[in-house]
């Protein structure tokens, strides 16, 4: 969070504000309650990585999912962009009056260097990372403690000297700099714990950073001359220099620079990831999600480092903040979308371990918000921002739109195989809702009927009928129901529509009578079992009363994803036992 919105900022907006740039700040920490409490939910909900870009696309689908894909990279590359700029301002330490061109060419050197970096590797040190912050922290704490004895309150007058426009203005300007709040969501599945740690640590950096951005300002405000904090791009070093002198000014330089870089670079590795995500998923051309043989995506980090030069190099950094922060208050708005979204879907899965206080007010408010600050940004980043929506849209609607099928696609398998008893009022829509949702199924009770299905290892061949007989027999004595009743049922069920989903792939399904019934049975045959539609070696027989309908459907639909994976008809039939082929469903379940 820690970077050019703090060490390049305040210099740059100073003009426009005066003192007021302190309520600004304060302003601008308000507005991120909303998406905290939003993010920090979904998290806890959703603890998947890929951050803003899974909630959006999950919540809202592909079209959203591609703009959120797309605000998300863009808003951290520009970011990013900005601290690089902050470390090419730090020639004016050394040459003062250094022109802004040279600024400009000092920041694309240091794209390029961490882009080098980027492509080697990516192994990262926490125990440094922690140091460097706390040192930071440090310098930081030692600068306000003294700095708040030398305040002149006559820098504070008057506090409002251009009325409260710019100071709402400018407060969606520093939106930007609140924007590393939130990214711990990006790597929710990788944190134990999730539902505690990443709501304690969200609320954790809010207060702390917020409270240091206040005390910061204030304190450079207080100590510094307004001519000399106009338009300067090392406004805290300044601040320093004014308190303690040069010695003070090297240590502000020192920890502006430790922001700078660990914020240049992790930008580059954290965006880059955006465009391999999306590439995953179908959003853009495979080539982006192309690894090296270490696993980098250096396609997306050639990408993301050439759009940073390109910014750099061609925006004032003014229209760049403006831009970058456009974007992130769009992303935002769509993120309160979804837990909207999510919460009134009546989804039964979707369980949060932390609810965000004040629904839905809170989020129709920031959404309300946050449309406000877009509209208030300037015509320049308004009409860049509309670009950027044309581009959006057109992408999806003549790429993605096209290719990306993953959630229609598995609703219309699911659809097919369906038995007609389940067909009622509202059916395509919980099907939808499943499938949405279907990484937060109920794994104990998946992982339960995994466990005590019987499993049929045959060699075969087998003809269809042999099959059905077979089967019977052994869902009946789990039913407490007449092997011949199950056996027509079975038939039945195939001669209305077939239950093949793929090749060597079968789930049939039948509907009994009674209640709080639901048994499956799993079947391996080696030499295939002649179904109407084809050679099937590998079978789900499910077998349930119609109050199990939602389980079935649950069910079904992870199945339908196993099932789906590459080489998985090669893999079941060289697992060597039934422990195996139980181990190997749940673990492919968990995937």
């Amino acid at each position: 969070m820690i970077s050019s919105g703090l060490f390049v900022l305040p210099g740059i907006v100073f003009e426009d504000t005066g003192p007021s740039l302190l309520l600004s700040y304060l302003l601008a920490s308000l507005m991120m309650i909303p998406t905290m409490f939003a993010k920090a939910e979904l998290s806890t909900a959703m603890p998947k990585a890929g951050g803003d870009y899974f909630f959006i696309e999950r919540s809202l689908g592909p079209l959203a999912g591609t703009l959120g894909g797309f605000s998300n990279w863009l808003s951290i590359s520009l970011k990013s962009a900005f601290a690089l700029i902050g470390i090419g301002g730090f020639m004016e330490l050394i040459k003062p009056g250094v022109p802004y061109g040279t600024v400009k060419l000092i920041a694309a050197g240091f794209c390029i260097l961490f882009t080098v970096i980027n492509l080697k590797t990516v192994k990262g040190t926490g125990k440094v990372q922690t140091f460097l912050v706390f040192l930071m922290l440090g310098l930081l704490g030692f600068y306000i403690i003294t700095g708040l004895k030398k305040i002149n309150l006559s820098h504070f007058t008057p506090f409002i000297p251009y009325g409260i426009r710019p100071v709402l203005t400018t407060s969606g300007l520093i939106f930007i700099s609140y924007g590393g709040l939130t990214k711990i969501a990006s790597v929710a599945e990788e944190i134990e714990n999730p539902g505690k740690i990443i709501p304690l640590g969200m609320f954790l950096a809010f207060g702390i950073v917020s409270a240091i951005y206040l005390l910061v300002v204030w304190v450079t405000i207080g100590v510094l001359e307004p001519s000399l904090l106009k338009n300067s791009l090392t406004p805290i070093c300044h601040g320093a220099r004014a308190v303690s002198g040069i010695p003070g000014e090297i240590l502000l330089a020192v920890c502006a620079m430790l922001a700078f870089v660990t914020t240049a670079n992790a930008g580059i590795l954290s965006a880059s990831r955006s465009p391999m995500a999306m590439s995953r998923d179908g959003l853009l051309p495979p080539l982006f999600a192309k690894t090296s043989r270490t696993g980098i995506p250096y396609v997306s980090v050639l990408l993301t480092s050439g759009f940073m030069l390109a910014v750099i190099l061609l925006l004032p950094v003014k229209v760049l903040v403006e831009v970058a922060s456009t974007l992130m208050l769009m992303l935002f708005m769509f993120v309160n979308f979804s837990l909207i979204i999510m919460r009134e879907s009546g989804i039964e899965e979707y369980k949060p371990s932390f609810r965000a206080p004040f629904y839905p007010y809170l989020q129709l408010l920031g959404i309300i918000i946050y449309l406000f600050f877009i509209f208030e940004m300037g015509i320049l980043s308004l009409l860049i921002s509309f670009v950027f929506l044309v581009v959006w849209y057109l992408w999806y609607r003549f790429y993605v739109k096209k290719r990306v099928r993953r959630v229609s696609a598995l609703v219309y398998v699911m659809r097919k195989i369906v038995a007609r008893e389940i067909f009622g009022k509202g059916v395509e829509e919980e099907l939808f809702e499943i499938v949405m949702e279907r990484d937060r199924m109920l794994e104990d009770r998946f992982n339960r009927l995994i466990s005590r299905s019987p499993i049929l290892d045959l060699e075969g061949p087998m003809s269809f009928e042999e099959f059905v007989k077979v089967s019977s027999k052994v869902l009946s004595s789990h039913l407490g129901i007449p092997r011949e009743k199950i056996e027509k049922l079975l038939k039945e069920r195939e001669e209305i529509s077939s239950t093949v989903i793929g090749k060597g792939l079968a789930i049939p399904h039948i509907i009994v009578e009674g209640e709080k019934k639901f048994e499956m049975l799993i079947v391996r045959c080696r030499k295939g079992i002649e179904f109407p539609e084809g050679k099937v070696h590998v079978a789900f027989v499910m077998a349930g009363t119609l109050d199990e309908r939602n389980f079935y459907l649950r069910t079904l639909a992870s199945l339908v994803e196993i099932v789906r994976e590459k080489d998985f008809i090669k893999r079941w039939l060289s697992l060597k036992d039934e422990p195996a082929l139980r181990r190997f469903l749940i673990l492919q379940r968990k995937k």
